[in-house]
């Protein structure tokens, strides 16, 4: 099939490529960025080898620079059934459209010249998309966090109810582990190594050949095209490819992010459930196709499905790095060619479903105001202890009749479906010497969240402000538009 064919509906075809991942992410994995890339790799060998002095004119490099992206599919499918090589059909295909470049292309190099240079040109601009669509992600939940700092909520340990936080601060835990992801992601990035001209073995020995024994030429060709190609980097060994840990890393990092989304996911569905947070759903969106009535936290499920996914896929890198022999063996090529293209393209559809969701949360304060007050009493019970304990009371006789008087009302909460009467029993009790009026002083809801709003308001401005500041260097996050 050639680019422009229609596509054969007649076959399998990857469910990332048509319905979850962005379109800049599938470029990057694309037939058309990989192969450009192998040819500017041959290129960028040859005006280096130039500048160091082999023979090699302008003439067949200006030759290689009109033939970057005019790659004939179909005559590399013709020449890869004759060769059975993938590397020596493009070498061929790009060397008939440059005939007097021919003598001079992949001087000295082999095959993972450009498959694993390319895989590293790939994965750093994968890389770098995915910390740009994190930022945007991460702003996001600043700014739902900062506007809802102070709305006091259930806190849940078990998910029991525990004491009181904040929806703004439960924002805050999720962009904890975001702002982990965050710094781990542009580090990686930011050191990615390039894998350089190393060789059949990773020795140099064939271009220590074509520079006479020089030994700097062969080191300064290594820096020269990496420079070329945009890496600070430079792996200082190798075998014949660039060692497989890399992988294993980049697989581990986004991992990493699927973790937290998936958490992220899985809280809002469960508040979903409880009616205090909604995901966003459309006017003409359907939530069952049977129960007409359901509003189905889609968004949420798929990002929790593709995160599972990612997580899955980590395994795959981190078991060929350690599966490799010697200087080289082939049984890494297929299973990078799937599990690396595929954890980015999930993680970018993982991003995308994430921005989407943080972007229109629905906040339900009336909902979370009830199911507070039922359980402020519970929750107010050290302080009722406290107080009275000042009026002259006994603490540990408090102590045992307010556990008591908690869990005869809970008891008939869950039997009866009655209100909580714990302020009513605790004040027809005399021990406590409280009146139903000074126990309502007591249960002012802002008291008993501690500081989850300053808590907010300091970490967005010590941590999560810088890092979206840092952010600018990566560029503006093209977050893509989500398919309900």
């Amino acid at each position: 099939m050639t680019p422009e064919s229609p596509p054969d509906m007649g076959i399998y075809r990857n469910p990332l490529a048509d319905r979850y991942a962005g379109r800049e992410m599938l470029h990057i994995f694309s037939p058309d960025f990989k192969f450009s890339t192998w040819r500017k790799l041959w290129l960028a060998l040859a005006e280096s080898q130039q500048s160091l002095g082999l023979p090699i004119s302008d003439e067949q490099l200006d030759e290689m620079r009109g033939h970057l992206t005019d790659i004939d599919y179909e005559k590399v499918r013709q020449i890869e059934q004759q060769t059975r090589h993938d590397v020596m059909a493009h070498l061929h295909a790009f060397a008939e459209l440059c005939p007097a470049a021919k003598p001079i292309m992949h001087l000295g190099a082999t095959s993972a010249f450009v498959g694993d240079n390319t895989d590293l040109v790939q994965i750093r601009e994968a890389g770098q998309l995915v910390v740009r669509k994190l930022a945007s992600v991460i702003g996001q939940l600043r700014d739902f966090a900062l506007s809802r700092r102070d709305l006091a909520t259930l806190g849940f340990t078990h998910f029991q109810p525990a004491q009181l936080t904040t929806v703004g601060k439960r924002a805050c835990l999720w962009l904890m582990d975001l702002v982990v992801d965050f710094e781990a992601v542009a580090e990686y990035v930011d050191r990615l190594p390039f894998r350089g001209v190393k060789g059949t073995t990773g020795t140099q020995a064939s271009y220590l050949k074509l520079f006479d024994g020089d030994h700097e030429k062969v080191k300064a060709l290594d820096r020269k095209v990496a420079d070329s190609m945009g890496f600070g980097h430079l792996l200082p060994v190798t075998g014949q490819t660039y060692t497989r840990k890399l992988d294993a890393q980049a697989g581990a990092l986004l991992s990493g992010i699927a973790q937290s989304l998936h958490k992220l996911a899985n809280d809002i569905r469960l508040l979903q459930h409880l009616g205090e947070v909604e995901e966003p759903f459309g006017k003409s969106q359907v939530g069952s196709s049977a129960m007409a009535y359901k509003r189905n936290p889609m968004r949420s499920e798929r990002l929790t499905a593709l995160a599972r996914y990612v997580i899955s896929l980590a395994q795959s890198p981190a078991m060929t790095a350690a599966e490799q022999w010697f200087e080289r063996t082939l049984d890494d090529s297929a299973n990078k060619r799937l599990s690396i293209p595929e954890a980015f393209l999930a993680i970018d559809a993982s991003l995308n479903l994430a921005h989407d969701i943080c972007g229109g949360l629905v906040v339900y304060p009336e909902v979370i105001a009830r199911h507070v007050n039922d359980q402020l009493p519970f929750i107010a019970t050290e302080n009722i202890l406290m107080e009275a304990v000042k009026r002259g009371g006994d603490r540990q006789r408090l102590h045992e009749a307010i556990r008591l008087h908690s869990q005869e009302a809970a008891m008939r909460m869950k039997r009866e479906g009655a209100p909580n009467d714990l302020l009513k029993r605790i004040a027809d009790d005399e021990r406590f010497g409280l009146s139903t009026e000074s126990l309502e002083t007591l249960m002012d809801r802002g008291q008993f969240a501690g500081r989850a709003p300053r808590q907010v308001d300091e970490f967005v401005e010590s941590t999560v402000n810088p890092l979206l500041e840092r952010a600018r260097a990566y560029g503006k996050g093209t977050v893509d538009e989500v398919t309900v």
